[in-house]
């Protein structure tokens, strides 16, 4: 694959991104990724570096949308949530399996992209 084509699957990425796709754009990443890691003539390190912090944001992206479609199910429920029983419904259920720090780094950014209206106290989730 020359880099115009590289190019356009990576806008191609970027657009899935816009509409919350992200399971098709985790998927073109993917392939990518394995291009880059073969191609014998290698890619420039600009397209390499965007290749890399589009998986990054399309992967923080998808688990932001998994993370919200559980904690909108819970809304009216349950008036707050700590970190860590957040965690482990999320990961007995099967939707995500993250470190403490990186599920509370993406519901703060959640609540700073105004996605989600809630607040954080200590280690708890305020709804």
């Amino acid at each position: 694959m020359d880099a115009k084509e590289f190019i356009e699957k990576l806008n191609k990425v970027r657009n899935l991104m816009n509409q919350e796709k992200y399971i098709d754009a985790l998927e073109i990443l993917d392939i990518l990724k394995n291009i880059e890691k073969t191609n014998e003539e290698s890619l420039n390190s600009e397209l390499t570096h965007q290749l890399y912090q589009l998986d990054s944001n399309c992967r923080s992206g998808f688990q932001q949308h998994l993370i919200l479609t559980h904690l909108n199910k819970m809304m009216g429920k349950k008036a707050s949530i700590s970190f860590k029983d957040l965690n482990q419904k999320l990961s007995d259920k099967g939707i995500l399996n993250l470190s403490s720090e990186v599920l509370r780094r993406e519901v703060e950014l959640l609540i700073l992209r105004n996605r989600l209206q809630c607040r954080i106290d200590k280690e708890t989730l305020i709804m």
